[in-house]
């Protein structure tokens, strides 16, 4: 619950809304279309739920122009409704930060540097030479390895491993169990037996990085594994080592990256998107979900490579006549040719 009621004029200056109705409005929470009640805000994002919107109880909505005249309460109006919606929540339901200090069961190397500033709670492994600034949050049964440093108010939710020497900026969100930092996939053949190849590396990660739960990054072979400022990692991805991410790239559930590819800044990768090793995406390519990438793009765009469900009859149909391809292929190019040596032998 929000320490304080804050007025929509409040609202509409921090979320940059314009403010349709009574500016002195008090709102102390947030709530959805169909359960708010007075003194909630709602918003409306999407016109499927336009229908919720003439019955609403919330003292306000958050929308986009073109609904509201159908707004039957107060209104904050934005361009990116999700945008404003973010912003004002976050304000409204802050994340209540413990008091800072380090639980008696954590087990702390005296090499590590605590600011007296972050909170450290119970059952929490630190490992030597490991520094880490103020504000940070470090959940239970975190495990941080030798030299890891952790900038200024980032967080470890929860059963977070960093491996050796993970470095984090500043304001990073860590998920429960993750684990950045473990061993990249390494290996040399000899005759049939696999050798590991020692993977000297670290991962990197920018200012306002979020990684969800059970999302491994590995650690480079050599170079760093590196996610620049303001990267956001869905649950259970998994980014090969030697993998730089440009900033503010996004990536959702399911997602692999294999090693040393590189992609560029303001992407999007959608579910289950897979990428081969040694790749360089540009600036601005969004990939569809499950969709395999096995060369680089150079361009921005957007990329699909899916085949949508059909029903099963059809399905086997269509890849009965896939198998005939390579046939009905031949054949073509056998007529194109017949057909062009008819044509050299007619009479000018």
């Amino acid at each position: 619950m929000p320490d304080k009621a804050w007025t929509l004029a409040e609202l509409a200056e921090l979320s940059g809304a314009r403010l349709h109705g009574d500016p002195d409005c008090l709102i102390e929470g947030v709530g959805s279309l169909d359960e708010a009640r007075p003194g909630q805000i709602s918003f409306l994002a999407s016109r499927r739920f336009r229908p919720y919107l003439a019955d609403t109880r919330a003292s306000a909505v958050i929308l986009a122009p073109q609904f509201v005249d159908a707004c039957p309460c107060n209104a904050l109006v934005h361009d990116n409704p999700s945008l404003a919606y973010a912003l004002i929540a976050a304000r409204l339901c802050p994340e209540p930060m413990p008091a800072p200090g380090v639980h008696p069961s954590a087990v702390v190397d005296p090499d590590a540097e605590i600011d007296p500033g972050a909170r450290i709670e119970a059952h929490c492994t630190i490992g030597a030479g490991v520094r880490i600034a103020a504000g940070v949050w470090i959940g239970p049964n975190c495990v941080i390895a030798d030299d890891c440093e952790l900038g200024e108010d980032s967080r470890l939710v929860a059963s977070v491993t960093l491996g050796r020497g993970t470095r984090l900026g500043r304001r990073c969100l860590i998920h429960p169990g993750a684990v950045l930092g473990a061993d990249g996939f390494g290996l040399a053949n000899d005759q049939g037996r696999w050798v590991k190849i020692p993977q000297l590396g670290r991962v990197v990660l920018g200012d306002d990085v979020e990684v969800g739960a059970c999302t491994t990054i590995d650690r480079g072979a050599l170079k760093d594994t590196v996610l620049h400022d303001g990267v956001k990692l869905d649950n259970q991805i998994q980014i090969g080592h030697n993998v730089e991410v440009g900033a503010h790239t996004a990536m959702a559930s399911g997602v692999g990256v294999s090693g040393s590819t590189r992609i560029g800044a303001h992407c999007t990768l959608a579910g289950a998107a897979g990428l081969a090793g040694h790749l360089e995406l540009a600036d601005g390519v969004h990939i569809s979900g499950l969709t395999a990438v096995t060369r680089s793009i150079k361009e921005p765009g957007v990329y699909t490579s899916t085949v949508p469900a059909v029903p099963h009859a059809v399905w086997g149909r269509n890849f009965a006549r896939i198998k005939q391809l390579d046939e009905l292929f031949r054949r073509v190019k056998a007529l194109e040719k017949a057909l062009a040596e008819a044509d050299a032998k007619e009479p000018d």
